[in-house]
């Protein structure tokens, strides 16, 4: 049997079926960081804020949940989009407990970073590799 032979250099492979996207490597993890902290706000509104447990648990729980779900469909532009609508859940969850102000402006803060950041290197990598078809070609 002979030995699968690379691609001539000629023929590079397309960026899109092969890299990661950094965009959503970023969000992904912003969102999976998010949600240990959302999560961590149920026994928080419980005991310090007097949230009724049957209130607190679908609220910091269920949030949490949308993070990590969110993280796991992000090849999906909407879900860019409803990223940001956690984020204002996130620092609404402040008017209950009152440090989520803070913490929720931070995760927007790192959520718009990761978001605008991700965009602008997927748009170099794209103008590097059709600067390079086109040196090649």
């Amino acid at each position: 049997m002979s030995e699968p032979t690379a691609p001539a250099p000629d023929h590079a492979p397309d960026p899109a079926n092969t890299e990661r996207s950094p965009r959503r490597g970023m969000c992904a993890a912003v969102l999976s960081l998010e949600a240990i902290t959302l999560g961590l706000t149920t026994p928080v509104m419980i005991t310090i804020s007097d949230v009724s447990a049957s209130t607190a648990v679908p609220v910091g729980l269920g949030l949490a949940v949308v993070c990590l779900l969110l993280a796991g469909m992000l090849r999906a532009e909407w879900a860019y989009l409803a990223g940001y609508a956690v984020q204002v859940a996130a620092i609404a969850l402040g008017f209950v407990v009152p440090v989520m102000f803070g913490l929720g402006l931070v995760f927007a803060a790192l959520w718009a970073a990761a978001d605008a950041l991700g965009r602008k290197i997927e748009r170099e990598r794209a103008a590097a590799w059709a600067a390079y078809r086109a040196e090649q070609g």
